[in-house]
């Protein structure tokens, strides 16, 4: 049966559909001449091309439909436009604005590409090369520097990342299309993915659960993997990263290659880095991490059908504190990466493929994966004692339709999951996890008004199995991890609004709800943890966690400057958060997790400063406050407010050097004092950090290079996310990255 649907699905893939061609030139707007090497994206098709000596640019064989199309190059502003391809279509001429090339791309939201304006959402961006060259030390700590964001540490390699107040189970990470589950339940666990071989990173801010399901309640991480090589190009690249502080170091290396009907990607990379100091040059012992990573990807273009099929397998290792005492140990090798101390080890392998089939007035996207992680807690003496692997089985299906001024998408999404204990200590039980949902999505696409919304209803069932404990002490608060057999439903929605082009303004209005289950470790947990130093006790009778989310957005943008604000308050039912006991375990203290109604609420603001004709000078501000409250408490992990502002001096030429910056700027997070029951409070600091790249061209390659110098005065401070501020140990000092990357042409 599966042998004639897969013939099937062939012929219907190999017939005699009619394909359309699209082509036009680009030039610049204030010199009349063509520009070459414009690059032309179509991100839903994975289509990239260049234009040559005469600004021409030519896709061939493309569905009718409504795409999005980008056009990128140096010096000039990013264009977006939408196409309707009825037939062949000749685009003319598109004129490229002179002034500054403020990186914007397409963005994703569920499976819908469009403009940043011509969505109710309010979402960031931040490519992969802007993470590097501002001296990030993994993928968290690299979004953190956006309006909003922050990162829950456990020194500088384990890391989560903090949106608006929420993290974890509350956060979902999209990857290669599709949901992303790390065994992200204890706060010592880190997202655990390298920026290797990833394009950019899209942040979609308050609840997204119509497009995303559950989870996504407190916004959406979705890693946008690497463009494809321009047609009929093959191109590779080879990067590295050295960091002063942890003497670490990064490298990666790719080759791509592409032509009209199939492209593939070949990457591979791995890091390395010692022990970090603080401010005060004191060695913060085990907190050393690395890992191997590789990705592999092969797409085709067959008329109706367009497939992704991806591969990526990763291999990290995390050292962690067990204990305060623990800093008192003799020390190794001040250069040493060996993980004999107690670690994480994680590994992760994925098999996923994104497929478009193209129907006759419609389309329909289906996206198929399976993701295997295995994570150990390895508590010295190459002995494991937490080990876990959690397989999952993943799908999303959405069809839409467009009619003349709708896009209408029906979708569903589901997973089927397991966990399993085969180490020799248990923390959560076996069990596994069945979610299945339908959505129904709306786009109301006017001159200058968007109009978006939809319903969407989610099932859940949840199985726990008998898992024994290690220690069967009676007098323990619990000898064995009870099963228990649960379901879950939910009905959640969105109403939104973006109004643009109306002068230089884009106002935007949503209301949307978001809704999860208690994660395993909420509802099963009992058992001691040592990355956390608690005794932790779930409870499988918690209800549902619900929200309920207003956001409003108004952004400005002229020749000069870019500015933008935004107000949310997030209502919760029944938050679900730990709380101290007044018992203790040998010597350790009890917590329970409890629910209680919650409002976390806050304001973002920008401003870029670029004036008019004046590509040398750009001035970037951002600040974000962000207040976070219970019954009776405040809740815990609330960002402080903080305050970012830098100046990048540009200075472009007309040789091999083709361009050179420097931008100096200053981080400053207030003081937080609003800490709940079971934190203290942090007082504020400053940070200076500095840049200076290159960027050099010739006809065979070309060479960026770049110095990062973050925490420039080596303060000592404590981040309100840092979990080591409990044993009295500082954030990372001084840091200074040499960053090089050649591109092969």
């Amino acid at each position: 049966m599966k042998y004639k649907f897969f013939c099937l699905l062939f012929i219907f893939s190999a017939v005699g559909f009619a394909q359309f061609s699209l082509k036009g030139k680009v030039k610049s707007d204030s010199l009349e001449i063509y520009l070459k090497d414009v690059n032309v994206t179509i991100p839903e098709l994975n289509l990239v091309a260049k234009t040559d000596a005469s600004g021409a640019f030519k896709f061939n064989g493309i569905q009718k439909g409504n795409y999005s199309i980008m056009f990128s190059y140096p010096g000039y502003k990013t264009f977006i436009t939408g196409v309707n391809l009825k037939d062949s279509l000749n685009m003319g001429i598109v004129e490229l604005r002179t002034g500054y090339s403020e990186i914007k791309e397409i963005v994703v939201y569920g499976s819908n590409n469009s403009d940043l304006q011509k969505t109710a959402n309010t979402i960031s961006q931040i490519s992969v090369s802007e993470m590097r060259s501002s001296g990030a030390l993994n993928l968290s700590d690299g979004i953190a520097k956006l309006p909003g964001v922050s990162q829950l540490s456990t020194g500088s390699g384990i890391s989560k990342p903090v949106i608006r107040g929420l993290f974890g189970n509350r956060i979902q990470t999209v990857l290669y299309g599709l949901r992303f589950d790390n065994q992200q339940w204890q706060d010592e666990h880190g997202l655990g993915l390298s920026d290797v071989g990833i394009d950019r990173v899209e942040i979609i801010k308050g609840p997204a659960s119509l497009l995303y399901g559950s989870e996504a309640m407190g916004g959406v991480i979705n890693i946008i993997e690497e463009k494809s090589a321009p047609m009929n190009t093959i191109n590779a690249d080879i990067s590295t990263r050295f960091h002063s502080n942890t003497y670490g170091n990064a490298t990666d290396l790719g080759i791509k290659g592409a032509n009209q009907k199939f492209n593939w990607r070949v990457r591979a990379g791995i890091d390395s880095h010692a022990d970090y100091s603080d401010g005060n040059n004191k060695r913060v012992l085990n907190s050393r991490f690395g890992g191997y990573y590789a990705k592999a990807s092969v797409g085709f273009n067959r008329r109706r059908w367009i497939n992704q099929t991806n591969y990526m397998f990763t291999q990290s290792n995390f050292g962690f504190l067990m204990d305060p005492i623990q800093l008192l140990d003799p020390p190794d090798d001040r250069l040493s990466r060996g993980f004999d101390r107690p670690h994480h080890t994680v590994n992760l392998n994925i098999v996923s493929s994104q497929n478009i089939f193209f129907l006759k007035d419609s389309k329909l996207k289906l996206n198929v994966g399976f993701q295997n992680n295995n994570r150990q807690e390895q508590e010295g003496g190459n002995k494991v004692s937490l080990n876990m692997i959690l397989n999952s089985y993943l799908e999303n299906i959405t069809w839409t339709k467009t009619f003349k001024k709708v896009d209408w998408s029906i979708g569903s999404q589901g997973y089927y999951q397991t966990n399993k204990n085969i180490g020799s200590r248990t923390i959560i039980p076996d069990a596994m996890q069945v979610e299945s949902s339908l959505y129904s999505y709306l786009k109301l696409n006017f001159s200058k008004i968007i109009l978006e919304g939809g319903l969407r209803y989610d099932m859940r069932h949840i199985e726990t199995y008998s898992t024994g404990l290690i220690n069967t002490d009676p007098s323990t608060p619990g000898v064995n991890v009870k099963p228990f057999n649960t379901n879950y439903n939910a009905l959640n929605g969105s109403l939104g609004l973006s109004i643009f082009n109306t002068g230089h303004f884009n106002l935007k209005s949503n209301f949307s709800t978001g809704y999860r289950a208690g994660n395993l470790a909420e509802l099963s947990s009992n058992g001691l943890h040592e990355g956390t130093i608690r005794y932790e006790i779930g409870n499988p009778n918690l209800k549902i966690e619900q929200n309920l989310c207003t956001d409003v957005y108004l952004g400005y943008s002229s020749n000069w400057m870019n500015a933008s604000a935004s107000a949310y308050y997030n209502q919760f039912l029944n938050y679900i958060y730990l709380a101290p006991s007044n018992l203790q375990y040998i010597g350790f203290d009890i917590y329970y997790y409890v629910q209680q109604n919650a409002v976390i609420k806050g304001i973002e603001a920008t401003c870029d400063v670029h004036p008019f004709k004046t590509n040398w000078f750009n001035w970037m501000n951002s600040y974000s406050y962000i207040i976070g409250t219970t019954k009776g408490d405040n809740l815990p992990f609330i960002p402080a407010p903080k305050l970012n502002s830098d100046i990048k001096l540009t200075k472009k030429f007309s040789g091999k050097i083709t361009e050179v910056f420097f931008k100096p700027g200053i981080s400053y997070v207030f003081r937080q004092d609003r800490p709940s029951e079971f934190e203290t409070k942090t007082d504020a600091y400053f940070l200076v950090n500095a840049a200076l790249s290159m960027n050099m061209n010739n006809k065979k390659n070309s060479i960026a290079v770049s110095l990062v110098a973050n925490n420039l005065l080596n303060n000592a401070y404590y981040d309100h996310l840092s979990r080591f501020k409990y044993f009295g140990i500082y954030n990372v000092g001084r840091n200074i990255s040499l960053n090089f990357k050649i591109a092969f042409i």
